[in-house]
C-alpha cells in the first residue's frame, strides 16, 4: 500500500480478486464442488457426498498462512516489499486434486467416485468386520499383497503371476475386494488388526471422535491439548501441529471472544480512556 509499502495483506474469497466470477459469493461447500472434489466423494451412481468437514475453509486457511510466510520471507529475509496474498477457496481445494486435471487433459479420462476404494490401486479399501465395524486395509504393495493373501489362506492368489504387480490387481480389484471382505466379515476388528500387524500389512480402524480421545498415541505425542474457554469450560482440541524440534511452541491462551481485546489494543496504540469512550458512544465500538 502507498501508505505502508511493507504491509502484507491476506485476502480470502470464494473465487479470488479477479476473473469473471470474482464478485460471486462462495462458501466452502461450493468451492469443493467447483474444484471437482465433491464430484469424487461418495459412491458411484449416488448423490455426491460431503466430506464431513468444511475442507475448503481449512485448506484455504493453510494456503493463506503459507502465502503470508512466503511474503514475510520475501520482505524480511530478501529485502523486498509487502504484498497482497490472494487466496480463493476453490483454488485451494483444486490445488489438492492430484492428477485429476492431467488425467483428463492427456487421456480424456474423467475420474469417477470410488467409494472407499483407491482408484487404480488394489487392494485398498474398507472391509466389514463381524462386530459391525469396518477395517481399512492398504495391501497395495506387491509384497504386502502376497503376505495378505497367504494370511487369509489364498496362496493361489499370492502366487498368481497376473496379480504380482498392481496393474494386474487393479484389473481384478472387485474380485480381490470381495475375497478380502469374505475373510474379514468372519472376524472382529481387533482380531484383524492383530493379524495384519503381525505380518506388517498397513491396516487400521476407522476412528470416531471417541476413538481419537481414547488413543494413547495421540496423548503420547501431545496432539491433544486441554484449553479453558471464556465460560470456564475445559475443552480438548488439537494441539500444535507440526512439531518443531527447536521451538515447538505452546498454547498460551484461549481464542478471544469477539472484540475482547479491542480496548487493550487501542490503548497500546495511544488511545486514551476518553477517546475509547467517545468511540463507544458513537457506535464505532460495541
Amino acid at each position: 500500500h502507498a501508505l505502508n509499502p511493507k504491509l502484507i495483506m491476506l485476502r480470502v474469497s470464494g473465487y479470488g480478486q479477479d476473473g469473471p466470477r470474482r464478485d460471486e459469493p462462495g462458501f466452502a461447500a461450493i468451492a469443493e464442488a467447483t474444484a471437482g472434489l465433491r464430484y469424487l466423494t461418495g459412491h458411484p451412481g449416488q448423490v455426491p457426498a460431503r466430506a464431513g468437514l468444511s475442507l475448503g475453509d481449512t485448506i484455504a486457511g493453510l494456503h493463506g498462512a503459507l502465502g503470508v510466510l512466503l511474503a514475510l520471507y520475501e520482505r524480511d529475509a530478501r529485502g523486498g516489499q509487502g504484498q497482497m496474498i490472494d487466496v480463493a477457496l476453490y483454488e485451494a481445494v483444486f490445488n489438492l486434486t492430484e492428477s485429476l486435471l492431467p488425467e483428463y487433459h492427456v487421456f480424456g479420462a474423467i475420474r469417477q467416485p470410488a467409494g472407499g476404494a483407491l482408484p487404480g490401486i488394489a487392494p485398498s479399501n474398507a472391509y466389514p468386520c463381524s462386530d459391525g465395524q469396518y477395517v481399512l486395509i492398504a495391501a497395495n504393495g506387491d509384497s504386502l499383497f502376497k503376505r495378505l493373501m497367504e494370511l487369509i489362506g489364498r496362496a493361489d492368489l499370492a502366487n498368481d503371476p497376473d496379480l504380482a504387480r498392481n496393474d494386474g490387481r487393479a484389473k481384478r480389484a472387485e474380485e480381490i475386494d470381495k475375497i478380502i471382505g469374505e475373510w474379514s466379515k468372519q472376524r472382529t476388528l481387533e482380531d484383524i488388526l492383530s493379524a495384519l500387524q503381525s505380518i506388517a500389512v498397513p491396516a487400521g480402524r476407522i476412528y470416531t471422535a471417541k476413538d481419537i480421545a481414547e488413543d494413547p498415541h495421540y496423548r503420547a505425542r501431545g496432539v491433544i491439548e486441554t484449553i479453558e474457554s471464556a465460560e470456564g469450560l475445559k475443552v480438548e482440541m488439537p494441539g500444535i501441529i507440526p512439531k518443531l524440534s527447536q521451538n515447538p511452541g505452546e498454547i498460551r491462551h484461549r481464542a478471544p471472544t469477539l472484540g475482547e481485546h479491542t480496548e487493550s489494543i487501542l490503548k497500546q496504540h495511544g488511545f486514551t480512556v476518553e477517546q475509547i469512550r467517545t468511540l463507544k458512544d458513537a457506535g464505532v465500538l460495541q
